[in-house]
């Protein structure tokens, strides 16, 4: 792997160098651990002039979920507590030669900002921005590979739950179980805060479990995801407790089902984000059911379980190949409850067979 990170750091410094600065500061986690393999809490990488280095607050511990640095990847420990690795980073380019140092301002906080300056006072500071997050967009097969895994503990967690008895169990005992399957099966941990929802809290996105008990007849929306290596997939499925659906139930889980379905077919290299939206939108909207709909439809996951592309109506730009994304419309019908189907995809063309499906959990509406 030390190539691929090598990799990654040669393409970040030519952007660097074409914008006119000779260093650059990466101080945002998931942005630190693209580049050198992991990120310490608190670690920064810092591009320079004759040397790159992994700068942290303490030696680097072995703890799996932060990874392991790449082996080629100079690191350097402050020598005592209480030092911000930002701050001696720059004052470690000023002292390679650099008169320019390329920052992510959008994670520095004015006070860092400020005592990077006082310690370099003549090195001119930039905005690196996203450039980071660009390179991340793109998946290389190792990565895409982590999620594979990620969604088959995600999927192997909530095939094992739905094998359960549910009815009289509350929604925050679900999902702490869910998050403990994801961890007995491999996963670093979860993904994000696992969402379950009955009756009129299901198909909320970003629901908050509480101590509501399932009750038969129920909607039960579940929303999980595992991270595998840093890399984190998300799956949303809704099922009905114990009794046949009633024909609301069945009528608004075949449209969402529909809409999802529309927005999977839509992925492929060069299709708009926009259109993708669009596509999965459209039958809810016309449906009436448009006031009630999340603002995306999905979103790019890897490293983040939320970053770029954005699926969303203003969205710009394109879809690559060997981008994964989220599709996961859904509606929820306030004191009733609703449905939301989830799922992580990677966009692939025609000719490799289009979108691949990593979540695979059956999206047929079962009775549990």
């Amino acid at each position: 792997m030390s190539e691929v990170y090598a990799a990654r750091r040669t393409r970040l410094r030519e952007r660097c160098n074409a914008g006119g600065s000779a260093a650059a500061l990466v101080s945002r986690p998931a942005n630190v651990r693209y580049l050198a393999g992991a990120a310490p809490h608190g670690a920064v990488l810092l591009l320079g002039k004759t040397e790159d280095l992994l700068v942290c607050a303490g030696p680097p511990g072995d703890r799996s979920a932060e990874g392991r640095p790449d082996e080629a990847l100079p690191v350097r420990s402050l020598p005592g507590p209480g030092g911000d690795p930002a701050v001696a980073a720059a004052g470690l380019a000023a002292a390679q030669g650099a008169d320019s140092l390329a920052a992510e301002e959008h994670h520095l906080t004015v006070a860092r900002h400020r005592a990077m300056r006082s310690v370099a006072p003549r090195l001119r500071l930039t905005d690196l921005g996203g450039a980071v997050e660009q390179l991340r967009v793109v998946k290389d097969e190792e990565e895409i590979s982590c999620l594979r895994i990620g969604a088959e503990i995600a999927d192997q967690a909530l095939g094992e739950l739905l094998e359960s008895i549910l009815v009289g169990r509350t929604e925050r005992h679900l999902a702490l179980e869910l998050e403990r399957r994801l961890v007995d099966h491999g996963a670093d941990g979860p993904a994000f805060p696992t969402s379950v929802g009955t009756g009129p809290n299901s198909g909320r996105r970003g629901h908050r479990p509480t101590d509501r008990r399932v009750e038969e007849g129920d909607f039960l929306s579940v929303c999980l995801g595992a991270t595998y290596r840093g890399y984190r997939c998300e799956i949303g499925r809704t099922f009905v407790i114990g009794t046949s659906p009633a024909d609301w139930q069945i009528e608004l889980y075949d449209l969402v089902f529909a809409a999802q379905r529309s927005g999977r077919e839509a992925l492929a290299p060069g299709a708009a984000c926009r259109d993708v939206d669009r596509a999965a939108r459209q039958a809810l909207d016309s449906a009436g059911y448009g006031e009630n709909l999340p603002t995306a439809t999905g979103h790019g996951v890897g490293l983040e379980i939320d970053e770029d592309p954005q699926l969303t109506p203003a969205a710009m730009g394109k879809l690559d190949a060997c981008v994964p994304v989220t599709v996961e419309p859904g509606v929820h019908l306030p004191g009733r409850g609703g449905v939301r189907i989830d799922d992580t995809l990677v966009v692939r063309p025609e000719a490799d067979g289009g979108p691949e499906l990593l979540t695979i959990t059956t999206k047929e509406l079962l009775a549990l």
